[in-house]
């Protein structure tokens, strides 16, 4: 039809699918100037062709579609402006969120590589001194089995994405020593996610600077006695008393492999030194 554009027209014009454009008519948001009656073909002037330009930049900016329609219902400079400036501030928002995210990942690689190193050393205990760390946890239900622990893993993931706290991508648990005395070593009283300082939430807990012996666990969980046994017997070689629960880190699990045998968990305990 004279100076009208159809679909497809308009489609290939604009790099957009015909099922957009149909999807875009039925929402209200962009409808044709004319529809053929009698076989339904949507036809557009070329005045629209502007119209669908701001709709395309808007949503490239990051407006929702709820958002474009209802701007553009009656939209001038001065709404416009509004409109801008608010999207601004959610785009800085959306960068600090992005670079907070940037720096856990970085930090979860960071872990992953230093495991790596300690496995082609045959995982030897280590003595080190840790800063203090803050940890998201969730009481363990009994009878403390793996269910268990990861119905409460769960619930601080879930925690944390409802309430947007500022988690590390990493899980945990904390073993008690009633537990590792009687030689429970997959036991867990708490599950927990590492997570940077926050008053957001009450079940937080710091873990104190300090000294601990740890050592990297290779192989499915159900195994990690083998290595439960290595820190104790090494403690008991050389008179070093543990003062703490076991806390133990997932370096690498089912977040980063689908091979259980590739498992890292990092096993640590607070130790009592001479200047305690």
């Amino acid at each position: 039809m004279d100076n009208l554009f159809s679909i497809g027209e308009l489609s290939k014009y604009q790099n957009i699918s015909k099922q957009t454009l149909i999807f875009y008519d039925k929402i209200g948001l962009f409808r044709p100037a004319y529809v053929d009656p009698n076989n339904g073909y949507r036809y557009y002037s070329s005045q629209q062709i502007d119209y669908l330009d701001t709709i395309l930049i808007m949503k490239k900016i990051g407006f929702s579609l709820t958002e474009i329609r209802e701007h553009m219902q009656h939209y001038n400079i001065d709404s416009s402006l509004i409109a801008l400036r608010k999207q601004i501030t959610a785009i800085d928002r959306h960068i600090q969120e992005l670079r907070l995210i940037r720096s856990r990942l970085l930090h979860r690689c960071t872990q992953m590589e230093n495991a790596k190193i300690y496995k082609e050393k045959e995982n030897p205990v280590i003595i080190e001194k840790m800063d203090a760390q803050y940890i998201l946890f969730h009481e363990v239900e009994e009878p403390y089995s793996l269910r268990e622990i990861s119905i409460a893993t769960k619930k601080c993931f879930a925690d944390s994405f409802q309430k947007g706290l500022p988690i590390f991508f990493q899980c945990g648990v904390v073993v008690p020593s009633r537990h590792i005395i009687e030689e429970r070593f997959t036991e867990a009283s708490f599950a927990f996610l590492p997570i940077e300082e926050t008053n957001q939430v009450s079940n937080i807990k710091r873990l104190p600077a300090g000294e601990c012996v740890s050592v990297y666990h290779v192989g499915n969980y159900l195994s990690i006695g083998r290595s439960y046994q290595k820190i104790l017997d090494y403690c008991k070689f050389h008179s070093i008393q543990i003062v703490s629960d076991s806390y133990e880190f997932c370096i690498n699990d089912y977040i980063t492999t689908y091979d259980e045998n590739e498992y890292i968990t990092k096993i640590m305990f607070y130790i009592k030194t001479s200047e305690d």
